[in-house]
């Protein structure tokens, strides 16, 4: 089976002609299509009418209240334009609990008493849809006979167009709420935590001055993703069925080179980016950088700014158009956060900021950071709301699959940490003692060499180990994971920030209040949140020994896998923050924590049975025919009257792997029979019975392979999948 995937796939490879790709596009072409199947501003303003567009830009901008007849404006026009782009349905498509999107199609054409068909499309359809919510996943706040849910339109996120061989759909982002109201869906609560961070930030603001009523999180996500052949990915049931292989040798060659990252980008899967990004382009993703990752085989692809909103609208859509697109190139695209041991996994670099309606960011530091007072605050309130919420934050990115990454040399450990750099360290350490008069300056850097410009320096280096780093105009949370939806993090995030702007604004408004100078006011302020929060600053190497150390120190937590990280959704300060913010109540925290903690529990049984399942019917059929081979050389060189040292060691060894192996697939099988009690006790058993039982069974697999013929060994390899492109 290796040998024949690999044959297919050299010869999928060497067939495989740029003619089978898409045409190539220029920047002025791209520019053209870009939004071009998108109802955005430009489509709203010219078909709506006036009074319409105005209330739905006051409902986007300002959170205004939408009312039926705008809704009914909006509606015609969304179905004129749809169906001029061929559009024969619509879907209300949202975001459940299962971490990927969802949607229902349901057709324009309505029939007449003529015996014929008109498209219609209403308000009342736009505003609401009623899928089923009985399936989906509600954590106990929903029976399985309580079926009635609702999708409700988000005017935010706008609307596009989802085009196959045979069909145009209009795909309407929504939110999903069950009949009593409670959030069903990642999108609800995202909203709410930007409401919730908009009205603390907008109190601050006031304080400098500042006119601006709104304040949107913005984010920018980087995607990073691996690429194989898909004949590879069809040879592997646990690629099919858990998103990463669960056994797999260590190759000659891995990432020890480095000759992966910013290297050429095979022909093939430029070929496969370029069209990825135009389908991107045309849905209005505003995708920027593509190259090459650390790790073989493993690329990455980035988006610039924008609302939180959207931003999270637009990295479904990314993910699933890497997933559309790749097939049509023989290839398989690996979201998962961890496909191949030994080597990088992949994260989602959450990049993420403030920004007032006016599009100014709130955490641009300008040319002398020390003198911009309200940057200062803003960013102090950063550093109280990570150190005062790592728990949560921690939480927000926890999954089976990030437990194989985090904290494995390769990706930010599971202590949260706040990077400065040494500008803003330097200021902060001058306002720890009173104030701030200077700011460090990067000056400019002289290459050596008279042909090359002289560049201008950065004031300080950046950090990559950094979970959480500043990095010039924007924090980048790098512990995201990569196959995780990044609404739960940046709705933690934003509640997080309310909490610490909220508390900024009341002691700043309680000061104005008593004629104090607001420079001194804020001074004092910056002072006190520095002196509290500074343990969670620190711009060393986030991977050494030493500073998990220092952090316990700190009294910083060290959550190191997901079991220990979930229950902080449920304490109670953390059920008080997003209940006191109206982001999610106790009954919607309780039932997130235990369609997690159900998740985890389900995932490593999945993988536990595919072991037992890829044991049984792929490993142990190869390694016995290899071991009788050996046993029938032995039997042959005795019967000729010699004997082979080598060989019957050989033999012996091989036995007592396949022993081992054997016995250790049926321990394995007895332990996922476990019943578990409690879904918090049963987590806990397959974390330190299930996980352990799979690694060793893996070790034993994985000696095995290095020894077996590959003609016989069944699966594809690490060296044929990560290489062979």
């Amino acid at each position: 089976m290796g040998s024949a995937a690999l044959s297919q796939a050299v010869k999928s490879i060497n067939n495989w002609s740029m003619n089978e790709g898409r045409a190539s596009t220029s920047p002025a072409k791209a520019a053209e299509l870009f939004g071009s199947m998108v109802f955005n501003d430009k489509e709203q303003r010219e078909r709506l009418p006036k009074p319409a567009y105005r209330a739905l830009r006051a409902t986007i901008t300002r959170g205004e209240p939408l009312d039926l007849a705008t809704a009914d404006a909006v509606a015609t026009a969304l179905k004129d334009w749809a169906s001029e782009h061929g559009a024969t349905h619509y879907t209300h498509w949202f975001q459940p609990m299962t971490g990927i999107t969802a949607e229902k199609h349901d057709s324009f054409l309505a029939p007449t008493s003529e015996g014929g068909a008109i498209a219609e499309f209403r308000g009342k359809e736009l505003i609401k849809g009623e899928p089923d919510a009985s399936s989906f996943p509600s954590g106990g706040m929903r029976s399985t006979f309580e079926a009635r849910g609702y999708t409700a339109w988000d005017p935010t996120s706008p609307p596009w167009l989802l085009v196959n061989v045979n069909s145009v759909t209009l795909v309407i982002p929504t939110a999903f709420v069950s009949w009593t109201g409670e959030a069903l869906d990642k999108k609800t609560p995202l909203l709410r935590s930007m409401e919730a961070v908009s009205k603390q930030a907008v109190r601050v603001l006031k304080l400098f001055g500042s006119t601006a009523e709104r304040v949107f999180a913005t984010c920018g996500p980087e995607q990073e993703y691996f690429l194989i052949d898909r004949n590879f990915y069809f040879a592997r049931p646990d690629l099919i069925n858990a998103g990463r292989t669960l056994f797999g040798a260590k190759p000659p060659k891995g990432q020890e080179l480095e000759d992966q990252y910013f290297g050429t980008i095979p022909e093939r899967v430029l070929a496969f980016m370029a069209e990825a990004e135009f389908e991107l382009y045309k849905v209005g993703v505003p995708v920027k950088t593509r190259h090459n990752e650390v790790a073989p085989s493993q690329y990455e692809i980035a988006p610039i700014f924008e609302n939180a909103n959207v931003a999270v609208d637009h990295q479904m859509m990314t993910m699933e158009v890497l997933k559309k697109i790749a097939p049509k190139y023989g290839l398989a695209c690996l979201l998962h956060e961890k496909p191949f041991a030994g080597v990088n996994g992949s994260g989602k670099h959450n990049n993420w900021s403030l920004s007032d309606e006016f599009g100014n960011n709130l955490l641009g530091p300008g040319d002398t950071p020390h003198d911009n007072m309200q940057f200062l605050v803003f960013c102090a309130a950063v550093l109280r709301a990570v150190d005062r919420w790592q728990g949560l934050l921690r939480a927000s990115i926890a999954s089976a699959g990030n437990d194989h990454r985090l904290g494995a040399n390769e990706a930010p450990p599971a202590i949260l940490s706040v990077f400065l750099g040494d500008q803003l360290t330097d200021i902060f350490e001058q306002l720890e003692k009173g104030a701030a008069k200077s700011t460090k300056q990067g000056g400019t850097l002289d290459i050596g060499v008279s042909v090359l410009p002289r560049l201008p320096r950065d004031a300080g280096d950046r950090n990559r180990t950094s979970p959480f780093a500043f990095t010039g105009n924007k924090f980048e949370f790098r512990a995201v994971s990569s196959g995780q939806s990044i609404a739960l993090p940046n709705m933690v995030l934003n509640a997080a920030m309310a909490d610490a702007l909220d508390s900024v604004a009341t002691e700043l408004e309680q000061a104005t209040a008593k004629s104090e100078d607001l420079n001194k006011a804020v001074s004092k302020l910056l002072t006190k949140i520095i002196k509290e929060h500074k343990r969670i600053v620190f711009n060393g190497n986030n991977y050494s020994a030493e500073w998990e150390k220092e952090a316990k120190k700190r009294g910083l937590l060290n959550l190191k896998n997901t079991v220990d990280a979930l229950p902080q959704w449920v304490t109670k300060d953390a059920v008080k923050l997003l209940d006191r913010f109206k982001i999610l109540n106790a009954r919607e925290m309780h039932a997130r924590y235990e369609i997690f903690l159900e998740n985890y529990n389900k995932t490593i049984n999945i993988e536990g049975q595919l072991m037992v399942l890829m044991a049984n019917r792929y490993i142990l059929p190869a390694a016995l025919e290899y071991q009788k081979r050996i046993g029938q050389s032995v039997a042959a060189v005795k019967a000729g009257g010699s004997s082979s040292v080598q060989a019957k060691k050989l033999l012996g060894v091989y036995t007592k792997l396949v022993d081992k192996f054997k016995a250790q697939a049926d321990g394995l099988a007895v332990l996922l029979e476990h019943g578990g009690g409690t879904p918090e006790k049963h987590a806990k058993y397959m974390r330190d019975k299930v996980v352990s039982a799979m690694a060793k069974l893996r070790e034993v697999g994985d000696e095995i392979e290095v020894l077996t013929p590959h003609e016989l060994w069944p699966l594809p390899t690490y060296r044929e999948m990560l290489f062979v492109k």
